[in-house]
């Protein structure tokens, strides 16, 4: 009865994602979007990921148009698959540096937006320390803008690629039980993942030492634990999370050793989850502290179906806001 109703369920959103209309040209985060509009835009993923599959792997929506990623923090999958994304798409890409920019002169976050805008761009794919760049962004530019991570905010293409992943193999999400374990407090995967897995039906548990949660947990749609053993074998996918050592303020735990033995999924605790539970990490990974090398490679792990799912999901993100702006200026 239960797999009938999430198939039910599942079924009705798609109903209702062919009758919507996309309006936003902007993606800021997950928090601000409806479960309706979340299955749009996993629903539109679904089409662009058959072009990767072709021989000829480029589209033409947004042929002419430009692309840039302002990245002022560290990346490689998130740039690397936005860059792909926007070439399949035949769009022109900029990647920005922030080494090589005039912001090691000083230059802000607007001056440098509005200078690419000054060339004639048409999107901003932005990552910045800083949360709510993303949206600061959006309220002074004319391009649309695409948070691709802003400080403890959101990650919010991250969310959407790791519930693709989850619906594409399970289905659905309505009734999962995920953990999503480690260092909450500092991750904008921790809660754009959240926003999207609760609306699309799961319930969600946020697992880690009492160090490494975030503040006002008890306003947050989601069941709190501070031990993995309680959870293990309950749960129908496991998220792992970083430990974001460069954002640590003090040494929120004894020693490494410590953590890994409470909060590390091993072969050992793989050894009493559900056979077919989903073991996911946003990448990177720190083998041996949040996750052991068998369990990151083994028969239950989706993280390299992640990374490949992304690329999709950001064809789709990227389709969908030109289209929206395009229509906001018809």
């Amino acid at each position: 009865m239960k797999r009938k109703v999430q198939i039910t369920t599942t079924m009705a959103l798609k109903r209702k994602s062919k009758q919507f209309k996309w309006q936003r040209k902007h993606l800021l985060g997950l928090r601000d979007l409806s479960a309706e509009e979340i299955t749009y835009i996993l629903d539109t993923a679904t089409g662009f990921e058959q072009v990767s599959r072709r021989s000829v792997k480029k589209a033409p929506p947004l042929r002419g148009k430009v692309v840039v990623n302002l990245f002022f923090e560290d990346s490689t999958r998130t740039r690397n698959s936005f860059a792909l994304a926007a070439n399949r798409l035949s769009a022109d890409i900029i990647e920005f540096t922030k080494k090589a920019s005039s912001v090691s002169k000083g230059e802000t976050l607007l001056d440098t937006a509005r200078n690419l805008e000054a060339m004639g761009i048409d999107i901003v794919v932005v990552r910045h320390n800083a949360g709510g760049a993303s949206r600061f962004l959006s309220r002074n530019i004319k391009a649309c803008v695409i948070n691709a991570g802003d400080g403890f905010c959101e990650h919010p293409t991250q969310g959407l690629l790791d519930v693709y992943t989850i619906r594409k193999i399970k289905g659905s999400l309505d009734g999962l039980k995920i953990a999503i374990v480690g260092d909450i407090a500092h991750s904008r995967v921790a809660r754009s993942d959240m926003w999207a897995m609760t609306k699309l039906g799961a319930e969600v548990t946020f697992v880690g030492p009492p160090t490494l949660m975030p503040a006002q947990a008890n306003l947050l749609p989601v069941k709190m634990s501070y031990c993995l053993d309680e959870v293990i074998e309950k749960v129908d996918v496991i998220n792992m999370l970083r430990i974001q050592f460069e954002r640590l303020g003090g040494n929120p735990f004894p020693s490494i050793r410590e953590y890994s033995h409470y909060f590390g999924l091993t072969v050992e605790r793989m050894k009493r989850a559900k056979s077919d539970i989903l073991v996911m990490h946003p990448g990177p990974i720190n083998r041996g502290l949040e996750i052991e090398s068998e369990v990151a490679d083994g028969r239950n792990s989706v993280i390299l179906e992640q990374v490949t799912n992304g690329l999709a999901v950001r064809m789709a993100v990227l389709f969908l806001v030109n289209q929206a702006a395009a229509q906001q200026k018809g």
